[in-house]
């Protein structure tokens, strides 16, 4: 398979877009960001907020998103954004970050389409299409199991110092959007409203302290297993990235 390249624009008309990996996708059409495109070869993934498919192409198994939005929000349009330019769409917006972040050899999912459509003159809705991470188990299934090893924690406490240590503001930071390969290599998933900052420790904390609440939720009663899993995590990002150490591990 080759290598990146810079993602290029086609305009569909003036009230729809797409961005695609001309490597992995020569040619796209819109219709490409709906499951009914793929017929037998569309999976439903899960429900909920989001809205997600696994999908089969020339390029493999991927992932079909649609965008859904949360909270208050949801009770005014489940999928429909303020339109603030093309550049802006959360679709386009993840879809460049991601390249960006693959540019700075961090282990993300490979961005393969992108599209948003008008909905009036203020709405849009979106779409992303990305490389499937395989044979992968997020960190919430392992969780539910038995204890994890130490030496996963350890190598999942580095790798997200290296998302720190290059600014890397996940906005969603929990046991779900963490996954670990057959190999043992960690992921990191769902890039939606993430962006790049200057590293400091003050939001790096707040990102890492959410990721502790999501694992003590997923975890349940058990606070003790999910404690001494946080703690190995904890201490394997500080010693990476002692920048930006916490005071306390507890």
């Amino acid at each position: 398979m080759c290598a990146d390249k810079t993602d290029i624009t086609h305009s569909v008309d003036r009230n729809a877009g797409l961005l695609f990996d001309r490597c992995l996708l020569p040619r796209a059409v819109f219709e490409m960001l709906s499951p009914d495109y793929w017929q037998a070869q569309a999976e439903h993934a899960r429900g909920g907020r989001g809205a997600v498919w696994m999908v089969q192409g020339e390029f493999g198994t991927a992932v079909l998103r649609h965008y859904r939005r949360g909270g208050m929000a949801a009770r005014v349009s489940r999928d429909t954004y303020l339109w603030r330019g093309a550049s802006r769409t959360r679709s386009f917006a993840e879809f460049r970050l991601l390249l960006r972040l693959r540019e700075l050899g961090l282990p993300v999912p490979r961005p393969i389409l992108a599209g948003y459509r008008r909905r009036g003159l203020f709405g849009y809705s979106a779409d992303l299409l990305m490389s499937r991470i395989e044979q992968a188990c997020s960190l919430a299934e392992l969780l539910r199991g038995d204890q994890i090893a130490a030496d996963a924690m350890h190598n999942l406490g580095d790798t997200l110092a290296r998302f720190h240590q290059a600014g890397v503001d996940h906005a969603d930071l929990n046991a779900h959007n963490l996954l670990r390969d057959s190999t043992g290599r960690w992921w990191v998933i769902d890039f939606d409203r993430g962006r790049l900052r200057s590293p400091h420790s003050g939001w790096i904390d707040q990102r890492l302290q959410r990721l502790r609440r999501s694992m003590c939720k997923v975890r349940g009663d058990d606070r003790a297993g999910a404690d001494q899993a946080w703690n190995e995590l904890r201490a394997a990002h500080d010693r990476a990235a002692p920048e930006f150490a916490s005071a306390a591990l507890g």
